[in-house]
């Protein structure tokens, strides 16, 4: 009995992790309840005391020693405390010992519910008290079940919870799959301890390179600032306190393994690692990787940094969706205004100019106060002497030459161009050169020959009802009086006037034979 009580005691204590005095209490607890369950003890002070080694169980009763007694059950005088204990005093406590005895079904479930509760408080508590001094680390877990809004990690002694916020959207979880996590808070609820953990946190990425990077773990290398975006990229800034180590080469490891451990724990993730500078202007343009910066300006009174880079890196240095500029910012802390060369140097001419033209007008209203101020040799007056003595003879000498007059020489055309009249646009120039060349060529008018009419051609109507018992068609031609020289139309039609003339009057005599061969047919 008592080695099976050992047995089971021990076993109990390694399946929870839990102290052996922890789970001899929880047991204690549970034979309180179940002897108070029983009406006999009903309203008395219980304690259960457990021996482990024996196994042995005792139970007590404690009474408060008054001078009158209120409560039967939980109080006695001073003269019955002195019979149990001599040494009993007034306002102490004296345990008196009874007699345990086996309790039913109903306390034997009780005494179970109570331990098995006890149990998990303590492992409750116990957990809380492990996992509240490691906040702010890295854990190993495994998934263990997937719910709508939150996914439960198994940490092996206690669950940790990565709610929604905390998951990265590029990733993809199954039950079972094992990952690392930060462990961002440890928190009391009404279910016990409550470890909200994290994969998006940018801490998780400083304990991924403690991890992989012994330099970082000895302190040789420090991490000074962490940008990050989970699950598409990160930059890294690196300080190395010894000469002589290279703090971006021990982050990157021979043929990049370290950093390729690391990105493959974080899926796919892309980390860009810098050096770290004191002076801000370089880690600045460092921070802006891969692109290489011209300039740097700063405005430190805004904590605006304008960077300068050639137009051929300025998509590489803004990034996809400004990616590469928004980390740069984070990282440094500074507003990065990213410019190219050619904008850079506009805005430089644009800025020069007023100040050009400011420049030039001070200059030109200098010497426009000095005229006014000051007389120049020019101003004097012209003696009167010099101008009556001038007049006559330029007055005289303008009207010889207007009466004379001017003899101008012929000019010669050559071409178009000489022909054309000087001082005119180029179609008023065709226009001239058209009307010269009629004036110059006349077409010759084709002569038509006047037909002589007499009074009696004028009166001599042709015939245009048909003869009679007739059924032939009258056309233009027939009533029509011939040019002379058959005109245009005969010799359209191929022949000269007098042949078409011949070949009309044979037309005619074939139609006025016509009818009488119908007739007679």
């Amino acid at each position: 009995m008592k080695s099976d009580f050992l047995i089971a005691l021990t076993q109990l204590a390694a399946e929870r992790n839990l102290p052996r005095e922890m789970v001899i209490q929880a047991i204690e607890a549970g034979l309180i309840s179940a002897y108070r369950k029983d009406s006999t003890s009903a309203g008395q002070n219980i304690t259960v005391r457990l021996n482990p080694a024996t196994g042995e169980v005792r139970v007590f009763v404690a009474m408060q020693v008054v001078e009158e007694v209120t409560e039967p059950k939980q109080e006695f005088t001073l003269a019955e405390a002195k019979k149990v204990d001599p040494k009993a005093v007034l306002d102490s406590t004296v345990e008196i010992e009874i007699t345990a005895q086996s309790g039913g079904r109903i306390a034997a479930q009780t005494a179970k519910q109570v331990v098995m509760q006890r149990l998990r408080e303590a492992e409750r508590e116990l957990v809380f008290d492990e996992y509240i001094g490691r906040a702010d680390e890295m854990i190993s877990g495994t998934i263990q079940r997937i719910e709508p809004r939150q996914i439960i990690v198994d940490l092996g002694r206690a669950e940790a919870v990565l709610i929604e916020a905390e998951q990265v959207s590029t990733e993809r979880y199954r039950p079972g799959q094992r990952l690392k996590v930060h462990i961002v808070e440890v928190r009391r609820s009404a279910r016990g301890p409550e470890i909200v953990v994290s994969r998006s946190h940018k801490n998780l990425l400083l304990r991924l390179f403690e991890m992989e990077v012994p330099e970082i773990a000895n302190g040789i290398v420090e991490i000074k600032a962490i940008a990050r975006e989970a699950g598409s990229r990160s930059k890294v800034a690196v300080w190395a306190k010894q000469e002589g180590v290279d703090p971006v080469g021990s982050c990157v490891g021979l043929r990049g393994i370290r950093i390729q451990n690391i990105v493959n724990e974080l899926q796919g993730e892309k980390i860009d690692v810098v050096p770290w500078s004191r002076d801000i202007a370089t880690f600045i343009a460092n921070s802006l990787s891969p692109s290489q910066p011209i300039r740097v300006d700063l405005d430190e009174g805004e904590s605006v940094a304008t960077v300068i880079v050639p137009d051929k890196q300025l998509s590489l240095a803004i990034g996809r969706e400004g990616q590469n500029a928004r980390l740069a910012a984070k990282l440094t802390g500074w507003k990065v205004d990213i410019k190219s060369s050619s904008d850079a140097e506009l805005e430089r001419f644009g800025r020069a100019a007023p100040e050009v033209a400011e420049t030039v007008a001070e200059d030109e209203a200098e010497p426009a106060v000095a005229e006014e101020t000051t007389p120049t040799p020019a101003e004097e007056p012209v003696p009167e002497v010099a101008v009556v003595a001038e007049q006559p003879e330029s007055e005289e000498a303008d009207k010889a030459a207007a009466e004379e007059p001017l003899e101008q020489p012929e000019p010669e055309v050559v071409g178009a161009e000489a022909a054309a009249p000087s001082g005119l646009s180029p179609e008023e120039e065709l226009a001239a050169l058209s009307l010269e060349g009629e004036t110059a060529t006349p077409v010759e008018e084709e002569e038509v020959e006047a037909i002589p009419i007499t009074d009696d051609e004028v009166w001599d109507v042709p015939q245009l009802v048909p003869a009679q018992g007739a059924s032939q068609i009258r056309f233009a031609e027939d009533i029509m009086v011939p040019r002379a020289g058959g005109g245009r139309r005969g010799r359209r039609r191929g022949g000269d006037g007098e042949t078409a003339k011949a070949r009309k009057a044979a037309a005619r005599k074939s139609k006025a034979a016509a009818p009488s061969g119908n007739e007679g047919g």
